[in-house]
């Protein structure tokens, strides 16, 4: 079974996370087999690990990590992958795919441009 972990820095600003979790809503809804959790690195709950762990317990046997940052900053470039390890030591039955972080995304790109440049009624 699939599992999607949406993974974003965090904020303790509640309101922070709405877009976050929409991504989540729109991956559940896109693929109604797949398990679906956000995860975040510092700052508010939960976290990449306990994350994964309720997707393995919920029957994930494949997780796709996808960073949402907007680019290839520290942390999509030395904490993640540290990050990736642990889980796969703690989960060695599980396959675990981290993305490429949202902004190296050309079709994400292309969006935000197309966004700028449209016109609003």
């Amino acid at each position: 079974m699939l599992g999607v972990i949406v993974f974003a820095h965090g904020s303790r600003d509640p309101l922070w996370r709405l877009p976050v979790e929409s991504v989540a809503e729109q991956i559940a809804l896109s693929d109604g087999q797949a398990v679906v959790s956000c995860a975040y690195l510092e700052l508010c709950e939960p976290d990449l690990a306990t994350a994964a762990r309720e997707l393995v317990q919920r029957g994930a046997t494949r997780v796709r990590v996808l960073p949402l940052f907007f680019g290839m900053g520290k942390h999509a470039r030395e904490d993640l992958p540290v990050l990736m390890a642990e889980l796969t030591a703690e989960h060695p039955q599980v396959t675990f795919e981290k993305l490429p972080t949202a902004g190296e995304d050309p079709r994400l790109t292309a969006l935000l441009a197309q966004i700028a440049l449209e016109t609003t009624p």
